[in-house]
């Protein structure tokens, strides 16, 4: 009988030990009610509540929770139906509004970034939404923390996973993106076509300025080298003459005058004689006598 109320005694003060010892794991928070109202948030570690009388209402986990947001369709301002799912990352800031604020947080958070997400989407045509996540992503962020903050809950971002047009407007799409290579790709060949002419040109120019500055030098060089030769010739022409006319002027320069045209007048007198059949005879005989003789007079008169 009495080992009976030992034992009794003994589960007795296991229940209030456990009763009365609350651990909290780190990154949790535990709401405990007094008589069925909100009493105290207990922090991680060690608790010591009063049995039977406190008790753990809500648990909740303190660290950032990533929330899977179900796929919905969507209508864009072009009238063009998307299916868009994405994941939301929440944390809970506040434990004791988690759990009064709203009968069901995670079911508020989700409801709201799906008709969050369906208003901004219908803001933008098919083709912005592609270009436009980021900006999709803060508006659906901004909305939902504003109200959430009631529920004690902060709303870290929120990320599109997949938008997935009808597959007659992907098909299109598909197309239209083709077509702009392929349009990117003949913009880029004429391009390099324009390129080559503009160069083949351009080199074609060079070479004939080039070679039409060789030919100008060269004309250049030619004529100052014709004028050089010609000077040359001229001044000697004008030595020549000058020593002829100081030979004139000199003793005897007359008589060798007279004699040298003698000589060439009957060098080429036989000259002809030899190259024609026919003989030919001066008009005047006693002037060629006479210019003999002079040039024989001159001869004779040289010293020996």
């Amino acid at each position: 009988m009495l080992g009976s109320v030992t034992l009794v005694i003994f589960f007795i003060a296991i229940v209030f030990v456990v009763q009365t010892v609350k651990v909290v794991p780190q990154q949790h928070a535990w709401v405990v009610e007094r008589l069925g109202k909100y009493h105290a948030t207990l922090a991680p570690g060690l608790n010591i509540v009063v049995p039977f009388i406190d008790r753990v209402a809500y648990k909740h986990i303190l660290k950032e929770i990533p929330l899977d947001v179900p796929p919905q369709v969507c209508i864009t301002k072009d009238n063009t139906q998307l299916q868009v799912d994405g994941i939301l990352y929440f944390q809970i800031t506040d434990p004791m509004r988690a759990s009064y604020g709203s009968s069901n947080y995670i079911a508020a958070i989700t409801q709201l970034a799906q008709t969050t997400l369906r208003s901004v989407i219908g803001k933008m045509e098919l083709d912005k939404t592609f270009e436009e996540r980021d900006h999709i992503n803060t508006a659906i962020v901004s909305a939902i923390d504003e109200s959430a903050e009631n529920w004690g809950v902060k709303v870290l971002r929120y990320e599109i996973k997949d938008l997935t047009p009808p597959k007659e407007i992907l098909h299109a799409m598909q197309a239209q993106i083709t077509a702009e290579r392929e349009k990117r790709a003949l913009i880029a060949a004429s391009e390099g076509r324009k390129q080559e002419q503009i160069n083949i040109a351009t080199g074609e120019r060079e070479a004939a300025i080039a070679k039409s500055e060789g030919e100008k030098q060269a004309s250049i060089n030619r004529a100052q080298g014709q004028a050089a030769a010609i000077l040359s010739i001229a001044e000697a022409s004008a030595e020549a003459i000058r020593k002829t006319a100081a030979a004139i002027q000199a003793p005897g320069g007359s008589d060798a005058v007279n004699l040298k045209v003698a000589e060439q007048y009957v060098a080429a007198f036989g000259q002809l004689a030899k190259t024609n059949n026919s003989i030919i005879v001066p008009a005047n005989l006693s002037d060629m006598s006479g210019l003999i003789a002079a040039a024989l007079q001159v001869v004779k008169s040289q010293p020996k």
